[in-house]
Formats: structure tokens, sequence, C-alpha cells
């Protein structure tokens, strides 16, 4: 045989071979994935997000300007209130206040000299001299009376008697200056002096105490530190925020609701959220107030769901961001598909239901779903296959050979 026929001999065979081939794969049956159709708990929820705030919640500030010198507590730590957070130093108005106490002690010194007369001194000089001065007056005031009776026997003359007189007037004057001297020793613009300067230090010395007072910043509510981020020698002025203190047994987290999905939500559903941060643990609560308006989120609108959630731990601290999963509505022993398994045709909802070897289309009425697992209340019973979502065009009557995942 020629090279030729042999060539086109062995051409013709393996065109025979590659058409039975194609023959042989298109009447095949397709491949097609089945699940089947079971009795599980269908928890309908809203899943969204939201961030961790605290309901009961107060600000320790600072009272006064000046660096911290300690730090007493640390994030995540609960506090009493009136307990001390962070100190300010206050050696400025400690040695003020050590000033004050002294110059208040020198003037009430001078009050109480003051109140007794003047100085212990000056007084007992004063004293001793007026005693001196009645004395010589008595014994100048016998003279002159002497005096007198001599002159009205004419024993003295009138010279002698005037001279008498006038000693008696010199002590009297002497009496009088010291007197005088008495009263000028303590007048009021002394007291007043001396007054004002312990009531000047008396008022820098209650400064100085408020001073120190404030160089503590206290915590003004019991609860548990969530924000705090300050180190020693961090300056600090009046107002400035020290601490962030909530009581964290229960917390606020407030999702955003799209709009179609807000008529499935109602006051006191349950909630369950998750935090990325802590796999595996989760916090439960209850819708606490629906949203009053509806506001456009970016091409979204929303309406503001508050949750109040149980922290009992106190774990779940404000500003953390969480998954929150609205518990719309729970429904047990349903039978229940994956949601991939529903088809529409020609307007109505079904399955495709596995019958042998062929698929039959089954119409169905479906309940609550999850985002998942759909209710499936009318069609199809639990142990029913039915065919999930393929390429291939599915049809009513179909061939195929059913692959179980």
């Amino acid at each position: 045989m020629r090279p030729r026929t042999i060539l086109i001999a062995l051409v013709l065979i393996a065109a025979g071979a590659v058409t039975w081939a194609l023959f042989r794969f298109r009447s095949q049956p397709a491949e097609v994935q089945f699940a089947r159709a079971a009795v599980a708990t269908i928890v309908s929820s809203v899943p969204t997000n939201g961030k961790v705030e605290p309901i009961d919640w107060a600000i320790a500030k600072a009272e006064r300007a000046g660096a911290v010198t300690a730090i007493l507590i640390q994030r995540g730590q609960n506090v009493a209130k009136g307990a001390p957070l962070v100190e300010i130093d206050a050696s400025e108005a400690r040695a003020s206040l050590s000033t004050a106490q002294a110059k208040m002690t020198d003037a009430r010194a001078q009050l109480d000299m003051l109140q007794r007369g003047g100085r212990a001194s000056d007084l007992a000089d004063i004293t001793f001299g007026i005693e001196r001065a009645k004395l010589e007056l008595a014994h100048a005031q016998d003279d002159y009376d002497r005096s007198v009776r001599l002159e009205q026997k004419q024993a003295a003359t009138r010279a002698e008697v005037e001279a008498a007189r006038v000693k008696v007037e010199q002590a009297k004057l002497q009496i009088d200056q010291y007197e005088k001297r008495r009263t000028v020793l303590v007048n009021s613009s002394d007291r007043a002096a001396a007054q004002a300067r312990f009531d000047d230090a008396q008022s820098t010395a209650k400064l100085a105490e408020t001073q120190i007072a404030q160089s503590i910043v206290r915590a003004p509510i019991d609860g548990t530190v969530y924000q705090f981020d300050l180190k020693p020698g961090a300056y600090l002025n009046p107002g400035d925020t020290v601490a962030s203190i909530g009581r964290l047994d229960r917390v606020r987290v407030n999702v955003n609701v799209d709009e179609p999905d807000l008529g499935r939500v109602a006051k006191a559903m349950p909630v369950l959220i998750n935090w990325i941060a802590m796999p595996g643990r989760h916090w439960d609560g209850e819708v606490d107030r629906m949203p009053t308006q509806i506001v456009a989120l970016g091409t979204r609108q929303v309406g503001e769901v508050v949750c109040v959630i149980r922290n009992p731990d106190r774990d779940l601290l404000p500003g953390t961001n969480v998954d929150v999963e609205i518990r719309a509505q729970t429904v047990d022993n349903a039978v229940a598909i994956p949601k991939e398994a529903v088809h529409t045709e020609h307007g109505q909802t079904g399955v495709y239901v596995l019958k042998g070897d062929v698929i039959e289309w089954k119409r169905i009425t479906l309940g609550v779903s999850n985002t998942t697992r759909t209710q499936v209340t009318e069609g199809v019973q639990s142990g029913d296959a039915v065919a999930l979502f393929s390429e291939k065009p599915l049809r009513d009557g179909m061939q195929v050979k059913a692959v179980f995942p």
C-alpha cells in the first residue's frame, strides 16, 4: 500500500475517533451539585455593624495648669468616684502656702499684741510713767494745800502758793501726756493695717490650698477608665481632658439599618454582637430605640437603631467597631434549603428536585431566611435533594449526574 493511502486512512480513523468521542461526551448527563433539605432552626437576622459607646459616662478634666508628676491609674481600671487619677505639679502652690501661713502667724501675733494695748515694753513704760506722775501729783497737791493754809495764816507768800499750784498742773499735764501716748500706741489704723495683712495672707493661703487640691484630678463617677493616654511630664491646661470614665456593665451600640430592612426590626428584638479582636466571644442585648428619621449615608438610605448590650466583664470597650446581628425572627423545626437552590422560572419561585437521575421543577413557598439558608413552607420536604446554582441551564425532566458536595 502506498504511503499516501496509509496517511489518508490514519487521518480518517482519527477523525472518526474524535467524532465518536464528541458524541459520547455530549450524550453524557450534566454534572449538577445538589443539597438536601433538612430540618433546622432558621434565624432571620439583619446584619450590620456599629460602634460601642458608654451609656453613662463622664470626663475627668484638669482644673489648673501644670505638668503631670504622677500617674495613678491605667486604661481598663475600675475606679470609685473621687479616686485620684493623676497628680499635677504643685510645688509653687505649696511654697506659696508655707509663706502665707508664716505671714498669717506674724499678723495674728501683732493683732494679739494690739488687742492687749501695744508692745509689752512700751506699755510697761507708759504705765510706770503714769503711776509716777500720779504720785508726784499727790505730793504736789499736798504742798499746794499746805501753802494755801499757810497763806491764810499769813505764814506763806502768794508766790509760794502759786509755785505749788504750778507743780500740781505740771503733774496733771504729765499724766495726760502719758494717757495720750497709750492711746496713740494702739490706734484704729494700726489694727486695720494688721488685720489687712492677716486677711491678705489668709486669702493667699486659701488660694494655695485650692491649687494644691486641684493638683489631684479625681474620678467624677464610679466606673471603668476606657480612655486614658497621659504620660508623666505631660503639660495640662485648665479644661484639658485627663480620662474618660464610664459604667460599662451595659453599653450602647448605634447601628445604621438600610431602609428596606427597617420593617423587619422592632424594639426589644434580640441582638448579638461579635468583635473581631475576640473571636468566639459574643455579647447579647436588645433593640432599645428605633430611628426617628431616615438619612442619606453615601448611596444608602438608613435609619439609626440604638441597641443596649450586656457587658458583664466590661471587656467590650467604647470606640470598638463591632459586627451586629439583629435577630428579627426565629423559626424552630423549619425545612431549610440553601438560598442558592432557589430559582425563578417564568415569574415563579421554585427548585429543581432530584427524582432518580432526572430533575423535576417544584414551585415552593418561602418563609424566613438568614444569610445562607431559607425556610420552605410548601413544595419541599426534609430529605429532598435540590439542585444548587449551576452555570449549565436546567430544565424540567433533564437527566443529570448528581454530585453532593
